[in-house]
């Protein structure tokens, strides 16, 4: 009697685990290693801290640095940085990276969006005006030509992005305005509240300025907030300063973890919304040491996969591994024959080397390598520079643009 094959339902999953029942399946043989690696959510505290990163409410008053260097003072951590940069009277999202998490900041794959909403301050109250181009005779309201001008800044914008004072050098930029629209007007105080939907780097006050120019009255920012940076919105698992400050104190006199694993989310919340590729096991240490994915290592994908698209790289316990570049699309992954084809090539490894085991060295050819080093180390030595020219045992190529000095030849 054949067994009933019962399908978990993995839609309540944390992180990058959820919906994994609907990934597709490399057909092959599979051997997992349940003593390495760890979920997320269930890391020892000093690896959750270090894998971790704050969705902080940063307050107006002090600037991104100075909030930033508070946060590593409180958790005591080697390394911290900031995704974004706000104004010092700006509030809202600052999203907070600590040590591992860090190696995310140069990737910039989620955070090349922001939102914001903004109070504007008209320098004058705007009087109805008649529509030239409209034959009826009712007059604009000020609302009206608000809502009009706001219009026609969306898209394409040349900005000086930087302050006078600044490190950076002052140069026009280009920057696009997705979305830009008014939420409210307020004739007895001048006040317009508008929401912006923008890329990276798009300095707000530019926009204000140029809409007080569009309405020849002048305009500037009265209240800054940003809503939304990235994946990241004030919305769900948002910390102040106090959030952080409490959480830790806590832990170090209380022992109490609770409060402080939710404040600090694990780096795999700011990749849920890349397409993920699934590893296997052996594996992952490639990987780790800059190798280039091919078809074997490859146990489950995602279905909307695109060659040349961003992926992330995971582990079956739901550990991101690195960030890289699909070269095999889902179709062409579904369809090759060649185990020894490539499936992607890492842009950023993330984990660190050696969590788990090595998934090379145990075929015929490095045996035989070991052999003639231990009896000859000199003829040893030119065989393993031979050797290094090639692509090893065939499950995991090198890419010499991610590699390291130290990185063991295959």
């Amino acid at each position: 009697m054949r067994r009933r094959l019962v399908q978990t339902d993995s839609s309540e999953w944390p992180l990058l685990l959820r919906n994994y029942h609907e990934l597709n399946i490399r057909p092959g043989h599979y051997t997992p290693s349940p003593k390495y690696g760890c979920t997320p959510p269930n890391r020892p505290l000093g690896d959750y801290v270090s894998n971790g990163v704050i969705v902080l409410d940063k307050p107006s008053g002090p600037s991104s640095h100075e909030v930033v260097s508070w946060v590593k003072k409180f958790v005591e951590c080697e390394r911290a940085v900031s995704i974004g940069t706000l104004e010092p009277r700006t509030t809202g999202c600052l999203l907070v990276c600590l040590d591992r998490s860090t190696r995310l900041h140069k990737t910039r794959v989620f955070a090349r969006s922001f939102e914001y909403v903004v109070l504007v301050q008209l320098h004058a109250p705007l009087e109805p005006q008649n529509d030239p181009q409209s034959s009826s005779c009712r007059p604009i309201s000020p609302q009206e030509q608000v809502s009009k001008a706001l219009e026609s800044l969306r898209g394409e914008q040349l900005q000086r992005v930087t302050p006078v004072i600044s490190k950076v050098q002052r140069q026009l930029r280009l920057r696009r305005i997705h979305k830009i629209e008014l939420i409210e007007y307020s004739e007895k105080k001048n006040h317009a509240l508008i929401s912006v939907s923008c890329e990276a780097a798009t300095s707000i006050r530019t926009i204000c300025i140029h809409l007080g120019i569009l309405l020849g009255c002048g305009a500037h920012v009265h209240e800054l907030r940003c809503i939304r940076s990235g994946c990241c919105s004030e919305n769900r698992n948002l910390s102040t300063m106090h959030d952080v400050l409490d959480a830790c104190h806590l832990s170090n006199t209380k022992e109490d973890e609770s409060y402080l694993r939710r404040v600090i989310l694990p780096l795999e919340y700011l990749l849920t919304h890349l397409p993920r590729i699934v590893l296997k096991d052996s594996a992952v240490n490639a990987i780790c040491h800059g190798a280039v994915l091919k078809l074997v290592g490859v146990l489950r994908y995602e279905s909307r996969i695109e060659a040349g698209s961003e992926v992330v790289l995971m582990t079956t316990k739901g550990e991101a591994v690195a960030v890289a570049f699909a070269e095999m699309s889902t179709a062409s992954m579904a369809t090759a024959s060649d185990p020894a084809a490539t499936a992607a090539r890492v842009k950023r490894v993330i984990m660190d080397r050696n969590v788990y085991p090595l998934g090379w060295g145990f075929g015929s050819a490095a045996v035989k390598r070991r052999r003639v080093e231990t009896a000859n180390p000199l003829l040893g030595n030119e065989l393993g520079g031979q050797a290094g020219q090639g692509q090893g045992n065939g499950v995991m190529g090198r890419s010499a643009s991610t590699v390291d000095s130290d990185t063991p030849m295959l």
